[in-house]
């Protein structure tokens, strides 16, 4: 396996998949707070890392969702644009990692928690409205030309990608009009 087939990111990204794995990390957020046991934000940590630099490769709960839970779900597949949901792990492993830093380093569990119940809100979101935060905020720095367009260039169109015009699982083409 090549390094850019490790720490590529995938496009489009499966929606259903990304919902399995928010509702992990809400299970996880919800599990630290309930027991107040910070070593719990190593893991989750390590989750958001992994999925920011390669999607589902290197992360177990990545993992498990992809290949254990949305084969078994009777969902098709829905592709949505890839550069907000990696930008949205990314702010993950940011919120995460600091608060595994404030609970592990600084001892100030009380903000560690406050951030891990804020993980907890956007992952309820995600899971059970497939409301973004993250993405909302990556189309908000697009407009304000912080992201630059070619970034995203691909979410304008992912129905052209030849892997999704070619396979017979794509989801139908949206109508429109």
């Amino acid at each position: 396996m090549r390094i850019r087939e490790i720490f590529g990111f995938p496009n489009p990204v499966n929606e259903v998949a990304a919902r399995v794995v928010a509702a992990g990390v809400l299970l996880m957020s919800l599990l630290t707070l309930a027991t107040r046991r910070p070593w719990l934000l190593v893991p989750l940590a390590y989750g958001f890392v992994a999925r920011a630099l390669t999607g589902p490769t290197l992360s177990p709960l990545g993992q498990f969702a992809t290949r254990v839970v949305v084969p078994r779900l009777p969902v098709a597949p829905k592709p949505v644009a890839g550069p907000p949901k990696r930008f949205a792990q990314a702010l993950g492993a940011v919120v995460s990692l600091t608060a595994a830093l404030l609970a592990l380093v600084f001892r100030r569990t009380t903000a560690a928690y406050t951030l891990v119940a804020l993980m907890a809100v956007f992952a309820t979101l995600e899971s059970a409205f497939a409301f973004c935060v993250g993405c909302k905020i990556f189309a908000v720095l697009m407009r304000l030309g912080l992201v630059p367009e070619d970034v995203c260039a691909e979410c304008a169109n992912i129905w052209d990608r030849p892997n999704l015009r070619d396979s017979p699982h794509a989801p139908q083409r949206p109508v429109t009009g």
